[in-house]
């Protein structure tokens, strides 16, 4: 894989506005389970695992972490197929727990959609989402998402948690695949 500058077209969200937004969240998200002690965050892996990590450190009430994978597309495709598979389920019982589902991203709806249905027979005590992108415009299914990082436009993003190809999550940024250069292969 070559380097990441050759794929970037824009940094659409930078380092310090994800940090101040996330913070954000965290104290929203304190706010709003103030008193309780049975929350649990659930990140859906990979992409997540950043937003996860910086998302808890700006929780300043007592939580516990769980982690669950799930799939809903093809090998080497980037289209959802619309059939989504649990490929690592959680190791708790979520009944009586207030549980808030992190994710990075959402656009059709679809996977988020099932994983709440899943987890609603479960009966948690509430069940919410929180993702760091919503890409709105791409929305097939209502999905009700409690806390939103950025609302953003439908372009392929990488960076952050996010991946071209499972590569450059690491980035601390949100940016923006030039499709030409990266169909080109730069």
């Amino acid at each position: 894989m070559r380097d990441y500058r050759e794929y970037l077209g824009e940094i659409l969200v930078p380092e310090d506005k994800l940090q101040s937004r996330i913070a954000e969240l965290g104290s929203e998200i304190s706010r709003d389970f103030a008193g309780l002690d049975n929350l649990l965050l659930i990140c859906i892996l990979r992409g997540g695992v950043l937003f996860l990590t910086d998302l808890m450190r700006k929780i300043t009430i007592p939580h516990a972490i769980e982690f669950m994978a799930v799939s809903s597309y093809g090998v080497g495709n980037r289209e959802t197929s619309g059939h989504v598979r649990i490929t690592l389920d959680l190791n708790v019982d979520i009944r009586d727990k207030h549980v808030i589902l992190v994710e990075d991203i959402i656009d059709s709806g679809h996977t988020i959609s099932a994983v709440l249905d899943l987890l609603t027979t479960r009966k948690p005590a509430s069940l919410c989402v929180c993702t760091l992108l919503d890409k709105a415009d791409r929305r097939e299914v209502n999905v009700p998402v409690k806390y939103t990082g950025f609302s953003i436009p439908n372009k392929f993003v990488f960076g952050y948690g996010l991946d071209i190809d499972d590569y450059y999550r690491n980035l601390p940024f949100i940016g923006v695949v030039d499709l030409e250069k990266y169909q080109s292969g730069a």
